[in-house]
């Protein structure tokens, strides 16, 4: 069995990323992977400018706290006041330009209005409350790099330097195909032997997060010819096929065979746990070869292989330039003292006061493991966990975007 490092490297050099873009509205382009770095054609702020509502004045008109200063001007947001007269203040408010003879402001709440003049109780130094044109960001710098997926804050600092549109690489088109007789959709009758599909549900929505567009090619019967039959359809206009279940050595598990048989196999046997049969290779496609990637079919099994292993090799299929996720060292507060061979993912979620607690049943086939905890602790082989130890913490909300 190949090492989790080994596999992640193998798909990792396998993963071909996308070329095609797509240029958006920066409106709409929140959840894309940024295929040019953006620079700022102008400075922001563009004008120095007030951090908060007071008074614009020179700090040599305001010799000790109590001067008092004629107030000659209004300065709102939006417009532009005219140059200070000496001796005099302006009364400006938050995010209003500073006046050309002004060079600090004093917050409302240390000054005292009266009348047409104001009493500034305040010993003002120069620069106070005032932001500087370009002091977030300056003519010519690089304010977002290529490879990220944008986030909100991302598309609001292109906007904020008057980017009106972004280059994003093009969405990844995954078909998603759930091999087994037994599988039935909710709303069906369950018959014996029968199970809900709950890996159509968990691998569509692991993949809508990522921004993929999923084609479903549904449930596929235990059969040799269907499952090659599917298997060619999928392989047309998608970038990626991936498989839930099918793919242990049972009588029938047949997507094994199947792939070898429309194209090639690289990597089965992993040495993870959850998990273990997980298949990786290319299916023919006149278009040129598709990447298919063979999950187990218990849910957890899925769940762990697709974060640890799918997600990193669609990320970098997608042009993201950091696939690994961000862990962190936290405290067990449990004992794990019987590992194995395999590497493994526990599902645990965090306390109160930082430590971490152990779903007490860790079965493939458990998926309330995954639903109660908030993430997972990665445990190198025939590694002893005692309480008090310090563990590598996956949490999910690295893992699940």
């Amino acid at each position: 069995m190949l090492s989790v490092d080994e596999a992640l490297s193998g798909l990792l050099r396998s993963a071909a990323p996308v070329a095609e873009v797509d240029w958006l509205p920066t409106l709409a382009a929140d959840g894309r992977v940024l295929a040019q770095a953006q620079r700022a054609t102008i400075d922001a702020p563009p004008l120095d400018n007030s951090a908060m509502d007071g008074y614009a004045l020179a700090v040599a008109d305001v010799p000790c706290p109590g001067a008092r200063l004629p107030v000659s001007q209004r300065i709102q947001a939006g417009s532009v006041g005219t140059t200070l007269q000496p001796g005099t203040a302006a009364r400006i408010f938050t995010g209003a330009p500073i006046p050309a003879g002004a060079d600090a402001v004093v917050m409302q709440e240390l000054c005292q209005h009266t009348g047409d003049a104001v009493l500034i109780n305040h010993q003002p130094k120069v620069g106070d409350h005032i932001r500087r044109a370009g002091s977030d960001i300056a003519t010519g710098s690089e304010i977002l790099a290529a490879g990220q997926r944008l986030r909100p804050q991302d598309t609001a600092l292109a906007a904020s330097v008057g980017i009106a549109q972004l280059s994003v690489f093009r969405r990844l088109r995954v078909a998603v195909l759930f091999t087994g007789d037994e599988l039935r959709m909710p709303g069906q009758p369950l018959s014996a032997g029968a199970i809900y599909n709950t890996n159509r549900f968990l691998l569509t929505g692991l993949l809508e997060r990522l921004g993929c567009e999923v084609s479903d090619h549904g449930q596929v019967p235990d059969d040799l010819a269907a499952t090659r039959q599917v298997l060619r359809e999928a392989a047309h206009d998608n970038d990626l096929i991936l498989s839930s279940g099918g793919v242990s050595v049972g009588d029938e598990d047949h997507v094994k065979a199947a792939v070898e048989a429309e194209g090639r196999l690289e990597m089965w046997k992993i040495a993870i746990k959850p998990g273990k049969p997980l298949a990786f290779g290319q299916i023919s496609s006149p278009g040129g070869d598709v990447a298919f990637i063979g999950l187990p079919g218990n849910p957890v099994s899925t769940f762990v292989t697709f974060v640890m292993l799918v997600r990193p090799f669609l990320l970098k299929m997608q042009g993201v330039g950091q696939v690994a996720p961000t862990s962190y060292l936290l405290r067990a507060d449990f004992d794990w003292l019987q590992p194995g061979a395999r590497r493994e993912f526990l599902r645990t979620r965090t306390r109160a006061d930082g430590g971490l607690e152990l779903f007490p049943q860790q079965s493939a086939g458990v998926l309330t493991s995954a639903v109660w905890g908030n993430g997972l602790v990665d445990v190198p082989p025939q590694q002893v966990i005692r309480r008090g130890d310090a563990v590598r913490f996956l949490p999910f909300s690295e893992l699940l975007g």
